[in-house]
């Protein structure tokens, strides 16, 4: 029996009625569509949807009208954004503030899967891209500059680093560690998490860490090999044991609940399949990120497919039990060094306390 879902998840299904969020995300890599919010001063990505049935009045979550007793705060537009470099780049277009303390950056905006028989469904990675909000490549000393901003006038406290997938056996992860180590030489003491696939040399993640990563995302979405094929083409021609022999490594590296995945709920994979999933990344170390599929504009799945968000009672139902499983096990969001996990923002999970 599915759970009735919470507030939070609902709303994070469902979107609310606001005309604006001075921080939000367009297109890019996913989740969606969102704005950034404090929900009870709580970091939240919350989908702005001119058609939800929650509204913002006087501070107040409204559901249909009436007072759902939980305040609304808008995130503050940073500092930062209004920065350029020497050569004229806006800083916005090097780094995005996520939630109210995160800075974030995909470092290459291009990924080797984006022709539509390879790309990923859910990915918009090119689109921010192809609308000019942000560039090609960030340099090393671009994202360091950047970084440094962002801590000394809006104090963002983590920083996560991902990337478009290369040709490379490294997948991208090279590149990610020369920006890793350029943001440690300036900011010593900034947390840093990346975020890219397996690398097909294993010894990359050592790299990672070693150029000043604490925490690791390799996200594979879904543990289910149909739903993975006909999700993400390309990506799911890495198997599964390519990803467990990663999460294996990194854990040895990073360090127990340093690494995380993505599992988007929404995919049609089984629910009582998903959870069991995330209960054997669990064992592994692995922190299993479940965040329900929310259409984005641009991408195949919207665009092409008309794939709705997931029922907010199944968001909940796989919710509730993996931070059940997450609880059990010792391990928060909130303890991991920086990242998606730590952040929290896209996931109901730390609202179960998880």
């Amino acid at each position: 029996m599915a759970s009735a879902p919470s507030t939070r998840v609902d709303v994070a299904i469902q979107g609310i009625r606001l005309l604006d969020a001075p921080v939000a995300r367009r297109a890019g890599a996913g989740p969606s569509d969102d704005g950034h919010l404090l929900l009870d001063g709580v970091g939240a990505a919350i989908p702005l949807n001119p058609r939800s049935p929650y509204s913002v009045r006087g501070g107040r979550l409204l559901l249909d009208g009436a007072d759902t007793g939980m305040g609304v705060e808008a995130v503050a537009r940073p500092r930062f954004y209004d920065l350029r470099t020497a050569d004229g780049v806006p800083y916005e277009q090097i780094a995005r503030l996520h939630s109210s303390h995160v800075l974030a950056t995909t470092v290459v905006q291009t990924c080797v899967r984006y022709e539509e028989s390879e790309r990923c469904r859910f990915c918009a990675i090119e689109e921010s891209l192809r609308q000019g909000s942000t560039i090609a490549v960030k340099t090393p000393a671009m994202i360091a500059e950047v970084a440094r901003a962002a801590a000394e006038l809006d104090g963002v406290t983590q920083m996560v680093m991902t990337t478009g997938t290369s040709n490379g056996r490294d997948r991208g992860a090279v590149h990610l560690a020369r920006c890793v180590r350029a943001v440690r030489e300036v900011l010593p003491d900034l947390p840093v998490q990346v975020q890219c696939e397996p690398p097909a040399d294993l010894g990359v993640i050592g790299d990672l860490h070693d150029a000043g990563a604490r925490s690791i995302g390799i996200h594979v979405e879904s543990l289910d090999d149909e739903v993975r094929r006909r999700w993400m083409p390309g990506k799911g021609s890495v198997s599964l044991a390519e990803y467990r022999a990663a999460w294996r490594e990194a854990v040895r590296v990073f360090g127990h609940n340093q690494v995380s995945t993505y599992l988007l709920v929404g995919l049609g994979e089984d629910p009582d399949e998903l959870v069991a999933g995330a209960e054997e990344l669990i064992d592994m170390g692995v922190y299993p990120f479940v965040v329900p599929f929310r259409p984005l504009a641009g991408t195949l799945a919207t665009d092409v497919d008309r794939v709705p968000a997931p029922p907010p009672a199944l968001v909940a139902d796989v919710t509730v039990r993996v931070a059940a499983a997450l609880r059990a096990a010792g391990m928060l969001g909130s303890d991991q060094a920086a990242g998606c996990a730590a952040c929290g923002a896209c996931s109901a999970l730390s609202c179960e306390g998880a």
